[in-house]
């Protein structure tokens, strides 16, 4: 099971970042994108080949405009 934006998703283990942007709609190409595996943010050089483990919690956070 992996924990997506704390929720359980359909996301397996061996799945990478790049799956897990592609299954909320995100181009790998989209500024304003952070993403945090176990509380450590993944650079985006490895997002295409940083894959998940059982139990991961994947956090995706993207910037807002606004005040």
């Amino acid at each position: 099971m992996i924990f997506l934006n704390g929720d359980t998703s359909d996301l397996h283990a061996g799945d990478t970042v790049a799956v897990v942007l592609a299954r909320l709609d995100l181009a790998l190409d989209v500024k304003g994108i952070a993403v945090a595996v176990d509380g450590t943010v993944v650079p985006r050089g490895q997002w295409e080949a940083f894959a998940l483990s059982e139990n991961a919690r994947v956090e995706v956070l993207t910037a807002m405009q606004g005040g």
